[in-house]
């Protein structure tokens, strides 16, 4: 009988590698704390030296949407709403930060053992056990 992927790597070395990259990869993920910067006047895109903000991308969309209630055939309208749609879903991921919530040492040094151990256990679980590296 074969291992994991077909190799002799081994399925308790596959199993226990996916389990701790599972683990520590959930741990990374939920120690990470997202904040956005938005609001009506917050400051999404500058041309010229003339700062758009997010009201501002909104004045498009509504005049994009009049337009396709109007006619729902009106080309300018739905480039309109779509542009401002997409300028603002650009914007938000734009001004998205990340930051590592505060913790200490240990269980950082934890959730990265249990991330790269993981890791390492299971793409060496892949490999014939004859290679070299």
């Amino acid at each position: 009988m074969r291992g994991a992927g077909g190799t002799e790597g081994g399925i308790g070395r596959f199993f226990i590698g996916l389990v701790m990259m599972m683990a520590g990869g959930y741990l990374f993920l939920h120690n990470i704390h997202l904040s956005v910067g938005l609001g009506m006047g917050y400051r999404f895109f500058s041309f010229w030296g003339v700062g758009i903000t997010s009201g501002m991308v909104l004045v498009p969309f509504l005049f994009g949407v009049g337009m396709i209630f109007y006619s729902a055939k009106n080309i300018i309208g739905w480039i309109l709403a779509l542009a401002s749609l997409l300028m603002l879903s650009f914007g938000v991921i734009a001004q998205t930060r990340f930051h590592l919530r505060d913790m200490t040492a240990f269980e950082l040094l934890t959730i990265l053992v249990l991330l790269v151990g993981g890791i390492g256990l299971f793409l060496g679980s892949l490999r014939s056990s004859k290679s070299v590296l």
